[in-house]
């Protein structure tokens, strides 16, 4: 039996004042059910950053876990693009 693959999503850091724990901000267009407009919607995920790597304003890429603590669920797989 093979097993599923785990979701990847990617955003934005907007919090890195935890130690090994990061808030990443994932946005999503959904079009609106009435006026067919496209409206941004903002989503937060805790993430595990073993080694403190990432900082608010980077861009980075995070996959789906084994529950990590109360609220992490995700964990930090790479930077793709730095804070300037």
């Amino acid at each position: 039996m093979e097993r599923a693959h785990r979701k990847v999503k990617v955003g934005v850091v907007s919090s890195d004042k935890m130690d090994k724990s990061r808030v990443i901000q994932v946005q999503r267009n959904i079009k609106h059910p009435l006026y067919k407009k496209y409206v941004r919607k903002t989503t937060k995920f805790m993430a595990h950053d073993e080694n403190n790597d990432s900082h608010v304003g980077d861009v980075v890429k995070i996959m789906e876990t084994r529950p990590l603590s109360k609220s992490k669920r995700w964990r930090l797989i790479e930077i793709l693009e730095r804070a300037k």
